[in-house]
């Protein structure tokens, strides 16, 4: 199934192109699954390991930190993580991600969504993943203009067959993986998409008839997705629960940061002023810090006092 949507106009508020997911925050109940999940089948790295607390990336940058908490509850139906998604640097990269899942017996499921193509699976807790490779965005748009995404069957055979350019063994993956993006749930689309739109800036690219909603900035596919789909009505889960902790939504400067948190002030939204960025919670009390590309310490210091 495929579905247009409208090229959506630049605003005076949209968010530049320059603007990224960074880091996502989970809690997790045992270092000794996650770990070794998130290292051997994930093909992450661990850039270290204190107290209880874990930063994993690709080499680079940090991606996903993870705190552990033995006495996690899991909740499924409340707002938090639909999934965290990698984009992985070609078709080739996610092909060798695919073969490390199948030699590792991991669940998957499969979505060729035009823009992209993505492989989902979970971690121990179920925290949701998504990894993916993008298409030319000239592929994103059909002959009128308009913005197409949909969900097709993968071309599996066609993925795997990258692999007859290997030339190398793996050793995890690529160091020019990033966040790609972020997926929510919500507990009403309807109300909550205002506020990433409205008040942070992204741009709206496609909306499910107020069951999703996928923003951007600089006219990417998304940056964040969010859905009600298994958690409409629902209300925020207990703090001490497996999941999201937060993400960090990264903008180019000093400037667009004082753009956005201006518009949070005028409207009456709670923040959080850290010395790295500003943490603060959309309607379904998912939290987001919006910073400047340097180092997050300072947040995930104070995020632990605020929660």
């Amino acid at each position: 199934m495929k579905m247009s949507f409208p090229k959506p106009s630049p605003r005076p508020i949209s968010l530049p192109a320059a603007t990224s997911v960074g880091e996502v925050h989970l809690t997790v109940r045992d270092f000794k699954k996650s770990l070794p999940f998130y290292q051997n089948v994930m093909g992450m790295k661990l850039h270290s390991n204190v107290q209880g607390v874990a930063h994993l990336g690709a080499g680079g940058d940090d991606l996903l930190t993870l705190t552990e908490n033995p006495d996690a509850k899991i909740v499924r139906r409340a707002p938090g993580l639909y999934h965290f998604a990698i984009l992985v640097p070609s078709r080739f990269e996610l092909a060798r991600s695919l073969r490390r899942f199948a030699e590792n017996d991991i669940e998957l499921g499969f979505g060729d969504h035009v823009v992209s193509e993505a492989i989902y699976l979970s971690d121990p807790d179920g925290n949701g993943i998504e990894v993916y490779r993008d298409r030319p965005r000239s592929e994103w748009y059909d002959a009128q203009g308009n913005f197409v995404m949909g969900t097709l069957p993968v071309d599996v055979q066609g993925v795997m067959g990258e692999l007859a350019q290997e030339r190398d063994a793996w050793q995890g993956l690529d160091r020019d993986t990033i966040m790609g993006h972020i997926h929510l749930k919500s507990s009403n689309v309807k109300r909550d998409e205002p506020f990433y739109r409205d008040l942070i800036g992204l741009d709206e690219m496609a909306n499910l008839q107020g069951s999703a909603a996928f923003l951007s900035a600089g006219g990417y596919h998304h940056h964040l997705g969010m859905n009600s789909w298994e958690s409409a009505n629902a209300a925020p889960p207990p703090p001490d629960s497996v999941g999201l902790q937060y993400f960090v939504l990264n903008l180019p400067n000093q400037t667009e940061l004082e753009r956005v948190t201006n518009r949070l002030f005028q409207a009456g939204i709670p923040m959080q002023d850290t010395e790295a960025g500003i943490l603060t919670r959309d309607p379904s009390q998912n939290a987001v810090v919006l910073g400047i590309k340097k180092n997050h310490e300072s947040i995930r210091n104070n995020f632990s006092h605020s929660s």
